[in-house]
């Protein structure tokens, strides 16, 4: 059971934490935006203006998976650094020990003295190089990215939101069937399904802004 929590983990890496740490983080206001009605397109300017002043975030997680092939779900419980420079790190803490790297390129397994022990590329997952390459615009401050691949439906105020997704491209759209995203200051809960039927149902907690990582955690991540 624990070598297909870690399989499935590693799958979802590829979908979940990519989309989970840059979509958290969006980064500038965007123009005026014709695929979505105005007063969406200025939430979501303003969710991502507030956001994006956020260099980076250490938060706690509860992971929920939904799988049509399981009768029970899958939970997991852990940590999470991202830092918008350079990715995230996924530390799974229940019900088994593990530490996921994650950039715009795939996603790398790490041992407990650091070494790294696998490496799956964002480019072997359907879907998801074109959600990383959509969070990398974002971050760089091209919101518009994300219209190129997402119709847009946003709710609520600047202070606590929520940012329904519905994949317009149909090659994202054989992957992922939706997205929905809720926060405030940061990101609260990430609801991600799966063109298969699977849910995956991200909560976070005890979100606190970084300005600057330790030096292990700065390794990690390939910074000097």
């Amino acid at each position: 059971m624990v070598a297909f929590m870690k399989l499935r983990c590693g799958r979802t890496a590829l979908i979940a934490l990519l989309l989970t740490a840059n979509a958290g983080l969006l980064h500038a206001a965007a123009p005026a935006l014709a695929q979505t009605a105005s007063n969406d397109a200025a939430l979501v300017s303003q969710v991502a203006s507030r956001l994006g002043q956020i260099k980076g975030v250490r938060a706690q997680f509860t992971q929920t998976q939904t799988l049509s092939a399981m009768k029970q779900p899958l939970v997991s419980t852990g940590t999470l650094v991202f830092y918008r420079e350079r990715g995230v790190i996924w530390r799974v803490l229940t019900p088994y020990k593990a530490t996921f790297v994650i950039t715009d390129t795939g996603v790398t397994e790490v041992d407990a003295n650091g070494k790294r022990v696998g490496t799956r590329s964002a480019q072997g997952v359907r879907g998801v190089a074109q959600v990383s390459k959509m969070m990398r615009a974002m971050l760089g401050g091209d919101v518009s990215a994300l219209y190129s691949q997402f119709d847009v439906d946003a709710e609520g105020s600047p202070s606590q939101w929520t940012l329904n997704l519905k994949p317009n491209q149909p090659q994202l759209a054989q992957a992922v069937k939706g997205l929905q995203m809720k926060g405030g200051a940061f990101l609260q809960s990430l609801r991600i399904d799966l063109a298969n039927g699977d849910v995956t149902q991200i909560d976070f907690t005890k979100s606190e802004a970084l300005d600057e990582l330790p030096a292990a955690e700065r390794s990690l991540l390939g910074a000097p």
